[in-house]
């Protein structure tokens, strides 16, 4: 999975359609193997991520779950903590 797709369900508040539209970006980047893609390409490259960011939102939208919803504070503080071996590991070499 591309590394800056983050999980967007079960979150409070929910996700905005910014961040539904950013990850989308991120799929159709990936997958397209471009940031930025050609002239020929833009209108492609730009209704994919429309029509994925459209998807999502309904996906994100008919979830079920149980549990308790997450705090976007909390998981980016568990991602911080994550990251904080690799970093000292990197300048320890």
């Amino acid at each position: 999975m591309c590394r800056n797709i983050r999980p967007l369900n079960n979150f409070e508040p929910p996700a905005t359609s910014e961040e539904v539209a950013a990850a989308a970006l991120q799929y159709v980047r990936k997958v397209s193997g471009t940031t930025k893609p050609s002239l020929a390409n833009q209108a492609a490259f730009d209704r994919a991520v429309a029509e994925i960011a459209h998807i999502t939102q309904h996906l994100l939208d008919d979830l079920v779950t149980t549990a308790p919803p997450k705090s976007r504070e909390v998981e980016a503080a568990k991602a911080r903590r994550r990251r904080l071996p690799r970093a000292e590991a990197r300048y320890a070499r």
